[in-house]
């Protein structure tokens, strides 16, 4: 059951749309401004969020450029206006696609089912004790890695980098979080211990680690697997 969060100050529209995405089966929860939208966002995982550009509070081009400060949740916006700039720039603060009002619920929901479809492609696929992305596998049971079938030798706790982030792909993570996560919370380490594994993990299994595929540095946040 895909999860969504509709997020839109007209009341009416956002239970219309509520109303026919449960008809399809799908989970949605209710936002009316931006603020109360970024928080829903950052205390629930969403499968898709429906975004209005004109918000209370926090504008819809603010709460996407913040969502995207640590989540690659799909972001569909939302705006009443014909100007090609609010597309763009929604598009521009890490929107996955738009859509203009007043716009027929088909069309949205035909949107909506075809970033899942492709979300879903996207994330990875576990058969047992694999797990596969792209051009990596996992064995979690005897902790090898392939990349293009060639057998990958990491450390241990370059293992369990790799691992934590290819089972959660798209998910931005501080250097702070990584180091808590994988080195424990009562950990004093310093942060630059997560990257220096960062840059000898790219090291091995990136083809260029200067342009790497796999694993991306969010500027000014941390790190993710794609």
């Amino acid at each position: 059951m895909a999860h969504i969060l509709v997020v839109d100050d007209e009341k009416n529209i956002v239970k219309g749309i509520k109303f026919s995405l449960e008809q399809d089966g799908m989970k949605v929860d209710m936002a009316y401004d931006g603020e109360e939208a970024l928080q829903m966002a950052r205390d629930n995982t969403y499968d898709l969020i429906i975004l209005d550009v004109m918000l209370p509070k926090i504008e819809g081009t603010d709460v996407c450029r913040q969502i995207r400060e640590f989540s690659a949740v799909p972001v569909v916006m939302v705006t009443a206006k014909g100007d090609d700039m609010d597309k763009i720039m929604g598009l521009e603060y890490g929107a996955d696609d738009y859509i203009t009002k007043p716009f027929n619920i088909l069309e949205l929901k035909a949107r909506i089912k075809a970033i899942l479809r492709r979300a879903a492609r996207e994330k990875p696929k576990a058969k047992n004790h694999i797990v596969v992305v792209r051009d990596v596998s996992l064995d979690t049971q005897s902790r090898r890695v392939f990349v293009m079938d060639a057998e990958i030798y990491l450390t241990a706790k370059e293992y369990d980098l790799l691992e934590f982030m290819m089972n959660n792909v798209g998910k931005v993570y501080t250097r702070e979080a990584l180091l808590t996560q994988l080195w424990g919370a009562d950990n004093a380490g310093d942060v630059r211990t997560v990257d220096v594994h960062v840059r000898r993990l790219r090291e091995k299994i990136e083809e260029n680690p200067s342009d790497p595929k796999y694993i991306f540095t969010k500027w000014g946040v941390g790190y993710y697997f794609r």
